[in-house]
């Protein structure tokens, strides 16, 4: 299981996700271009100290990825309206949990290209959950389906 983080644009919102990464111990990647540095003071705080512990990469674009940390996985990418709900969906342990950028989710080119879409049901005047929020939603329903977090 990783998470791919493609286009992250908001520096807080990779800290929480790469924290979560760290406590998992789930790879975390990062598809440039990125809204922020990786030296960013907001994103190191969100991290706080666990930086070190987080298995990061920084890929120039998704084909790069793709050929490298990519390879192999089956990528499932999320989206606030398209997919099957989280809690039913069929996750393996080789997948790659994609999450698009904050403001504008992932590309039309992506999500045509790959089959397995999940989303997470919400109801009432929200649009879409914050991307750290929904992070972790999908990362832990996908561990606790797979049996992983027994014994934890």
């Amino acid at each position: 299981m990783q998470i791919v983080l493609f286009e992250p644009e908001i520096p807080p919102n990779t800290g929480n996700v790469a924290r979560l990464c760290a406590a998992t111990q789930t790879p975390l990647h990062l598809i440039e271009p990125l809204g922020f540095s990786l030296d960013d003071r907001y994103l190191k705080r969100a991290g706080l100290d666990y930086w070190p512990h987080v298995q990061v990469r920084v890929w120039p674009d998704w084909e790069t990825y793709l050929a490298g940390g990519g390879a192999g996985k089956r990528h499932v990418l999320t989206s606030a309206r398209r997919g099957g709900a989280v809690h039913t969906f069929p996750f393996t342990a080789d997948d790659a949990l994609v999450f698009g950028p904050e403001t504008r989710g992932l590309p039309e080119s992506l999500l045509e290209r790959y089959p397995d879409h999940l989303r997470i049901p919400i109801w009432g005047e929200v649009r879409s959950l914050n991307l750290s929020t929904a992070t972790g939603i999908v990362l832990y329903q996908a561990y606790a389906s797979l049996g992983m977090l027994d014994g934890r």
